[in-house]
């Protein structure tokens, strides 16, 4: 997150603020692209986000860099930034292909032998994933929890495994929209379905660790690309009430 700028006589409550504001901006948006009030193709306009989401220009302004990354905006060649155009294809076999990636470094960990450290962290993972789950429902602000274990999670995962060519091909393959861990397709409409979904992934996190703890490789590769199908029934949740990111894909094809 960046952090903001501001007086040391409020430092640290100003700081504090500020993030919020921006992971706020950051997840609005983000969901405005997955239902489909932010088409394809469509500039990204500072103002009117800011008058919609009711909060101040600078946390929108702040967000709209960090969704591309995501590879949600693509900057625009006058200024700003438009929602990238992305087909169904490209969405699927990124996931798909996350799926591989992850599944190959997490074997090769368990393989050799994973660090006390990469179960330190990793457990601590799970330990902030099963702090959302014991309330046993879902609120908003779980979204953005969520988010950052799951991120650090699955990254640790292909850090850990000391490939070049592994993270640079996750890296690629995350500016694909909602193929990187930290775009959870979150339905807000359906807390309990998400509920559901969300915790049976956190399981499977679980069962990655005991795996990789247990020099499990085949396993654990095999579990981390089943993993990624819980993404995709995230997706298709969204998809049954025709406001997920394939249909919107599907509309603009359709033009």
């Amino acid at each position: 997150m960046e952090i903001a700028i501001c007086s040391p006589a409020n430092s640290i409550i100003g700081t504090a603020g500020m993030d919020t504001q921006l992971t706020r901006a950051t997840i609005r948006i983000r969901e405005m692209i997955l239902r489909g009030r932010l088409r394809p193709g469509q500039r990204v306009a500072e103002a009117t986000l800011a008058e919609l989401l009711r909060m101040s220009r600078t946390p929108i302004r702040q967000a709209l860099p960090v969704l591309a990354r995501e590879g949600l905006l693509v900057e625009s060649e006058t200024r700003g930034y438009v929602v990238r155009t992305f087909t169904q294809a490209e969405i699927l076999d990124a996931i798909d292909l996350r799926g591989v990636i992850e599944g190959l470094a997490a074997r090769r960990i368990a393989e050799r032998g994973a660090s006390r450290e990469l179960v330190r962290e990793l457990r601590s993972c799970l330990e902030a994933g099963d702090r959302i789950f014991t309330k046993r429902r879902l609120v908003d602000s779980d979204e953005a929890a969520y988010a950052e274990m799951n991120g650090r999670f699955h990254a640790l995962i292909v850090a850990e495994a000391g490939s070049t060519i592994f993270s640079q091909a996750a890296a690629r393959n995350g500016g694909v929209p909602f193929a990187s861990p930290e775009a959870i397709a979150f339905d807000a409409t359906d807390l309990v379905k998400m509920y559901d979904a969300l915790y049976f992934a956190h399981r499977q996190h679980h069962a990655i660790v005991d795996a990789i703890e247990s020099n499990q490789g085949a396993r654990v590769e095999a579990l981390m690309r089943e993993h990624v199908n819980t993404v995709k029934q995230s997706i298709n949740m969204m998809e049954q009430q025709g406001i997920g990111p394939l249909a919107a894909a599907r509309k603009l094809a359709a033009r």
